[in-house]
């Protein structure tokens, strides 16, 4: 196993390396807005990857409130963490492709909007779980990351329901793209979501470690008579 960590580390880094190439270099220049639609390679593959790691915590948290099993507790925690870095950075680059394209860094879209609603649902989650010392926390934060879930399929599908300014998906929606722009765009997210695992993995350990601890001074302050005077 700890071998294993190291030779996944490498190839994700290599492939993290080769789809930069393929997304600087390979991919074509989109003839209307030119080298600034290449963000698409790394906004579009950040929010799938988040809508992943959510859709995971969604499932965890659900498995924790019926069984409640400790582990199914600390994957919705780390896939909530990562999930809400990705989040960040499909904020943090859509702004910046919007800039040059619209002439604005945020207009109040609604698939702009029920993105950040999504993700300060999700760093509510974080900060509860944070500074919560509650023994009932657990439950709390994974009934928050339940209703939470349910903003996912909405930011997903408001670009149907509503007329936003936001373009329309270029698969599955009427629009369009170019096949080697797709295999482009898919090769980012393959190697965003091996980065995003590897990241979950480490942080879990990390995590379990953790709770071994905190639960080994728990069991000791109990056993030590000094405790109890």
């Amino acid at each position: 196993m700890k071998s294993t960590f190291p030779i996944l580390g490498i190839l994700t880094a290599a492939l993290l390396s080769y789809a930069l190439y393929m997304a600087l270099v390979w991919a074509p220049t989109e003839q209307t807005m030119g080298d600034v639609q290449r963000i698409f390679y790394y906004h579009v593959p950040s929010a799938w990857t988040a809508f992943i790691l959510f859709l995971i915590n969604f499932v965890a948290s659900v498995v924790y409130l019926i069984r409640r099993n400790p582990a199914a507790d600390m994957v919705a925690l780390v896939c909530a963490e990562v999930g809400v870095v990705f989040c960040t950075i499909v904020l943090v680059t859509g702004p910046i492709w919007a800039r040059p394209v619209w002439g604005i860094w945020w207009t109040w879209d609604m698939r702009l909007t029920s993105t950040l609603v999504l993700w300060l649902i999700y760093v509510s989650y974080l900060v509860l779980r944070r500074f919560s010392a509650s023994g009932q926390t657990p439950v709390l934060a994974a009934s928050m990351a339940v209703l939470g879930a349910l903003c996912v399929p909405f930011v997903y599908f408001s670009i149907w329901f509503f007329r936003t300014q936001h373009p329309q998906p270029v698969m599955g929606g009427g629009g369009s793209i170019d096949p080697r722009m797709l295999h482009v765009l898919l090769i980012n997210w393959l190697a965003f979501s091996c980065f995003a695992f590897l990241v979950c993995w480490s942080r879990y350990r990390l995590e379990k470690v953790q709770r071994e601890v905190d639960q080994a001074h728990a069991m000791k302050s109990l056993n030590d008579p000094r405790s109890s005077r």
